[in-house]
């Protein structure tokens, strides 16, 4: 008896609920306990706040911060890459930002370090969450899906760069100890994300098949990519053969795997992690 499907709106919703409640907990245990700053929409935010805080004696709540901040990328999302993609971004950031001023600030640990390794590894977590549902958390993500989907490239490293914007006024402001511990939150966090999230990174596929039409048009079936058929010739065995060499999407690649042993299954697949990528690439446009 076959499970029943859990519709994909009602996943998605699941999973954005899920990770902007991980991203509030991370920001009231980790990120306020160490004195650090996420990166993004969300670590000018608390950059704010403190600054209102130690200039005015002002306290400002996160969510009025954070949704005002989060009306350019917005309506960048709306604007450049899709209309349900960027409205399950809109419940997330609001859902984060008003957890965020509810659940009350929580000491795990003290050491600084733990904290920004397990901080950074969390917050790495829940964004590769939504963004594997079909939403996003928001602020500088609507950018670097922009510039990923433009550039076809990895873009999260630049936003990592950008990021040092934001860690430099907090190291002048509130001491430089703080700043570098941000950074290697935000490297932990990238890092998860990097593996976690692959819709912009790319797999080269070498096939030796004896069916390489069948293998061409299941790659096709089940990416969208082409493929193209080269003559070769066995060393060992000094007979004809034929390679099909394809790039398709990292997160494709299981599945591409799975159709090619499906139209050959003695076929000889080599999966090889693309380092650079010029030329059109399909990629699939948010809803």
């Amino acid at each position: 008896m076959m499970k029943p499907k859990i519709p994909k709106t009602i996943f998605t919703l699941l999973a954005v609920t899920v990770a902007a409640f991980l991203m509030a907990l991370n920001t009231k245990t980790f990120v306020n306990t160490g004195g650090l700053y996420p990166g993004g929409i969300t670590g000018l935010t608390i950059l704010l706040q403190r600054v209102f805080q130690m200039t005015l004696h002002v306290s400002i709540p996160f969510s009025i911060i954070n949704i005002l901040l989060n009306i350019v990328p917005v309506y960048i999302g709306f604007r450049y890459i899709g209309k349900q993609f960027t409205a399950y971004s809109c419940i997330m950031i609001v859902l984060n930002s008003f957890f965020t001023d509810l659940i009350p600030d929580h000491i795990i640990t003290q050491d600084v370090l733990l904290i920004s390794i397990f901080g950074g590894i969390i917050n790495g977590f829940a964004i590769s969450l939504c963004l594997n549902s079909g939403a996003t958390s928001g602020g500088t993500d609507f950018i670097s899906i922009y510039l990923s989907e433009k550039s076809n490239m990895d873009s999260f490293y630049i936003i990592l760069g950008l990021n040092a914007v934001i860690l430099c006024i907090a190291g002048f402001l509130f001491g430089w100890d703080k700043a570098l511990y941000s950074i290697l939150f935000q490297y932990a966090s990238t890092t998860i994300l990097h593996f976690l999230y692959k819709k912009f990174q790319q797999s080269t596929f070498f096939i030796v098949t004896n069916q390489p039409e069948r293998v061409c048009q299941e790659i096709y079936r089940v990416s969208n990519h082409g493929a193209t058929i080269l003559e070769g010739k066995g060393s060992y065995e000094h007979c004809e053969r034929n390679v099909v060499y394809s790039v398709v999407s990292a997160a494709q690649a299981k599945k591409v795997i799975h159709a090619i042993k499906t139209a050959d299954p003695n076929a000889f697949i080599n999966e090889v992690k693309t380092q650079k990528l010029s030329g059109h690439f399909y990629l699939p446009k948010e809803k």
